[in-house]
């Protein structure tokens, strides 16, 4: 592991020209390789993975001994923990598979978390993966796939009309990885069509719940990877992927107390995902701690020849290291000292979410390591990342789909606005947008970061347009019990840095470890509600990622 966290030695200019590259590429439609990024104090540009002898999931970090109530039911484990014990041999792949199915069986009936479970394909893999050894703590560990990546042989449906008959030939890379890590793919999970907003039917009737309230479907579950979100909350999944383009991570994971990581743009490879937005889709995990969302990225991670936003990036440093507490005798300190940037009125008011705030920034003020600084957001921020410099990403949602905007409107169901609009959009607007994405750009690099390492985040989508790293991860609860998060932004490629200060916290705080109470189980799996809700277009263009 290197000394320092990667955003110290990145060269933020390079940083820079290649974002202008990648509105190039986005604007013209072509694949075409895009300029490396350097590491400033080096000149180097690599994406091998470093250390950990050539086995990053197989190092010691990787593994956490169970806690004492995570030993009674399997479902409660951590990915970490379940390494532990398969490691030790005190739990086989089949057993944790056959603890979820039993989870799923009980409760996807209430919770419609699942579009596709692969019960017999997830106990076979399991079965297998007892015979065979180990490949590090990812090992017969079983997860959620968000159903806009590519599974073969299995339908891959983005919860859309266009796609409801399509079964890849291949893995998407992410999910090729995973499961050459030993992961065990539990089944696919609902989402928002064409991942634009919490997860409907094609039609826009809602399905998937928030597991901290399944009963009420008006309770936002946070969009558009809602169903990776509530199976991981609900217990019926170790750990999930999403993708995002406008907070389809951090949302679902703020909102059913769970730690999501949406990493640098290119981090993770994009190639086998149906898209939404070229210069703004990140694949990334939801966990349940930094610590599982650190080995979910590590396998994730890394150079790909299928997608050139993938190339060319500073290596993938240690970041299960960096999501491991350290300590200076009992007492938690920050692996690396740390600036975090406080945007004004953060904490301001009396509400629930505003008291989390403040107890939050005092809880991470007494760490060791941690200094909050006051910072500004850079000049002219409301227009730079407001709806209409924002709705740039919109030409290049409709480009891939025009065959189908021009014979098939029907097939967008109740999402179809948003790529009318961006098939209407003129050039003018585009590339004025795109001069505005730079602007932003250096802005944010060098006046917003010159006085902290990581920033507070309120929205995600400035960093979302940018293709900046954030986290999130649970701070608290409201007096109703629903889950309080938050969002923390760093600098390109500073998932290290992120996962390290969110470990640090999580050290000394619970929020991560509470679950939500089971749902009741009378429902059928499948069943629609009495009284069904559902999105009209016009909510669906207004809350559209």
């Amino acid at each position: 592991m290197t000394s320092e966290p990667l955003d110290r030695t990145v060269d933020r200019r390079a940083f820079l020209a290649r974002a202008a590259a990648l509105a190039t590429v986005s604007a013209v439609g072509v694949n075409v390789g895009l300029p490396s990024v350097a590491l400033a104090s080096s000149g180097l540009s690599t994406n091998a993975k470093p250390g950990a002898g050539g086995r990053p999931l197989d190092q010691p970090n990787a593994y956490t001994k169970p806690r004492p109530e995570a030993l009674a039911d399997p479902s409660e484990l951590t990915v970490a923990e379940a390494a532990w014990l398969i490691r030790a041999g005190k739990l086989t792949p089949e057993h944790l598979v056959e603890a979820y199915l039993d989870r799923i069986s009980r409760y996807d009936g209430s919770y419609q978390a699942f579009n596709q479970v692969l019960a017999d394909a997830a106990v076979a893999a399991a079965r297998d993966a007892g015979r065979r050894p180990r490949h590090g703590a990812l090992h017969g560990i079983p997860l959620a796939i968000k159903d806009n990546y590519y599974t073969e042989g299995v339908p891959t449906t983005a919860n859309s009309f266009l796609f409801k008959d399509f079964v890849p030939p291949y893995d998407a890379t992410a999910v090729a990885r995973l499961k050459a890590s030993g992961a065990i793919v539990l089944g696919k999970t609902q989402m928002g069509p064409l991942a634009t907003t919490r997860a409907t039917t094609p039609a826009g009737v809602i399905t998937t719940v928030n597991a901290w309230t399944p009963t009420d479907r008006g309770v936002d579950p946070g969009g558009s990877s809602t169903g990776t979100a509530t199976a991981v909350a609900g217990r019926m999944a170790t750990s999930g992927i999403g993708t995002q383009t406008g907070g389809s991570i951090t949302a679902p994971s703020n909102a059913q107390n769970l730690t999501g990581l949406k990493p640098t743009m290119g981090r993770v490879s994009a190639a086998g995902i149906i898209p939404l937005t070229y210069s703004r889709d990140h694949p990334g995990p939801l966990a349940r701690d930094a610590k599982d969302a650190a080995i979910m990225l590590t396998a994730m991670a890394g150079e790909d020849p299928m997608d050139p936003r993938s190339q060319g990036l500073p290596h993938v440093p240690n970041l299960i290291d960096a999501a491991s507490p350290v300590y200076q005798g009992r007492r938690v300190k920050l692996r690396w000292k740390t600036r975090i940037g406080v945007l004004p009125g953060f904490a301001n008011g009396t509400s629930p979410g505003a008291l989390a705030r403040t107890a939050y920034l005092a809880q991470l003020a007494a760490i060791p390591g941690v200094t909050l600084v006051d910072v500004q957001l850079p000049a002219e921020w409301n227009q730079l990342t407001g709806s209409t410099f924002n709705n740039i990403r919109l030409p290049e949602r409709a480009e891939p789909f025009m065959p189908y905007l021009r014979t098939d409107l029907r097939g967008f169901g109740v999402s179809v606005t948003s790529w009318l609009q961006g098939a209407l959009m003129g050039g003018n607007e585009f590339i004025t947008g795109q001069r505005a994405k730079l602007l932003l750009m250096d802005r944010v690099l060098n006046d917003l970061f010159d006085g902290c390492d990581v920033v507070v985040q309120t929205d995600p989508v400035p960093f979302d347009i940018l293709g900046l790293p954030e986290i999130a991860f649970p701070i608290g609860f409201t007096t109703a019990g629903r889950p309080v998060g938050t969002i923390l932004g760093g600098l390109p490629y500073a998932e290290d840095r992120l996962l390290s200060v969110v470990a640090a916290y999580q050290a000394v705080t619970d929020w991560h470890l509470r679950r939500p109470a089971d749902p009741p189980t009378a429902a059928a799996r499948g069943a629609a509600p009495a009284e069904a809700l559902r999105l009209t277009a016009e909510e669906v263009a207004e809350l559209s990622q």
